[in-house]
């Protein structure tokens, strides 16, 4: 029989590769569908995003309500509501990933590519995530942002089915259905109204994929390789800390042991890698230059440090913590959104006040 620990190590592995080997044959990518979305005005790929959501939470919701994985366990539902930090570390996350021009999940799609700038990306991200988790910058994170965390005792709710059933007064399963439905179906009809998505074939493929990998992780993760004698909270795919875990592992690993989010990083290396192989599109790349370097270097200290700060990244809490109906997702899904729109305006006008300018105006 093979141990818990040791299905919870495969099922990482083999559904990082399943999404790595999806994300790198179909182009799936976060930034993509908002910089279409923000610079020219094509949300496709902004809706096989939403539609890979709606998947999850509605994959994420029933094993919650047919009792397979206690989601409230997550870590995104454990503890404190910690909106500032999914504020201001989601729009730095979000700046920072238009710098690097991908996030920490897409670097190591890249990665599988060749493309010996994301191994730098992901160096700089994980020191950073550990720099923030319990480096010297630990203790700005502790005594300003997590400061004005709201305490457990004062939300009442640590999520929206629970805030739904508190002010309803609806039992909390009933209040989980009309929730999810409300959302799933608000997802899809945004999805499938548009006639150009609906023969987007592709896009779909990868949308469900990514959403089912999800369940599959909390699946795996609070059920299937659950140990009752050794019991950890339910998981599913993040890639901020996972990056940070996997450098630290590649040197104590006789002191660590492998988990969840170290072999997903691998996984999804390995999948990116054989797909990118199978298409020919294996090939070394590097900086162009001093500013790009700089400008990588940049951006993926502000997503280690943002990641971290809102606790995930465009997978971490645009997908696993979404999935859970956290009332902390959104707020940080909205700012990461913000910081990336800000970011490509940045891209675009060559100074902050500029871009702030353009974006402010354009919204107004």
């Amino acid at each position: 029989m093979v141990e818990p620990g040791t299905l919870v190590v495969i099922s990482g592995f083999l559904l990082g590769a399943i999404i790595g080997a999806a994300s790198r044959w179909t182009l799936f990518c976060t930034l993509g569908a908002i910089a279409d979305a923000v610079v020219v005005g094509d949300k496709t790929r902004l809706r096989a995003w939403a539609l890979a959501i709606a998947i999850a939470i509605a994959g994420t919701q029933t094993l919650q309500i047919i009792g397979a994985v206690d989601i409230s366990q997550s870590v995104y539902l454990r503890g404190s509501l910690g909106w500032l930090g999914a504020l201001f570390g989601g729009g730095l996350f979000g700046f920072g990933m238009v710098l690097v021009g991908t996030c920490g999940y897409g670097t190591l799609i890249r990665l599988g590519g060749g493309d010996l700038r994301s191994l730098i990306d992901l160096l700089v991200l994980g020191v950073f995530a550990y720099l923030t988790l319990s480096g010297p910058l630990a203790y700005l994170r502790t005594t300003t942002i997590e400061h004005t965390d709201i305490d457990p005792s004062v939300m009442a709710a640590p999520g929206i089915a629970e805030l739904v059933a508190l002010a309803s007064g609806l039992p909390e399963n009933l209040s989980r259905v009309v929730v999810t439905l409300a959302i799933v179906g608000s997802l899809l009809y945004y999805c499938f109204r548009d006639r150009t998505f609906r023969t987007r074939q592709k896009e779909m493929v990868a949308a469900v994929i990514m959403g089912l990998a999800v369940c599959a992780a909390w699946l795996a993760t609070g059920h299937l390789a659950y140990d009752e004698f050794d019991p950890k909270p339910p998981a599913s795919f993040t890639f901020v800390r996972p990056l940070g875990d996997s450098i630290l592992y590649a040197m104590l690993s006789s002191g660590m042991a492998l988990n969840f989010g170290i072999a997903s990083v691998v996984g999804v290396l390995v999948g990116a890698h054989l797909v990118a192989r199978a298409k020919g599109e294996v090939h070394r790349e590097g900086f162009d230059g001093d500013k790009e370097m700089v400008r990588h270097l940049t951006g993926s200290a502000l997503m280690g440090t943002g990641g971290v700060l809102a606790l995930g990244c465009t997978i971490g809490q645009g997908m696993s913590g979404i999935s859970t109906l956290s009332l902390a997702a959104p707020l940080a899904m909205a700012a990461i959104f913000t910081g990336a729109a800000f970011g490509l305006r940045y891209l675009e006008e060559g100074s902050l006040a500029n871009a702030f300018r353009v974006l402010t105006n354009r919204n107004t």
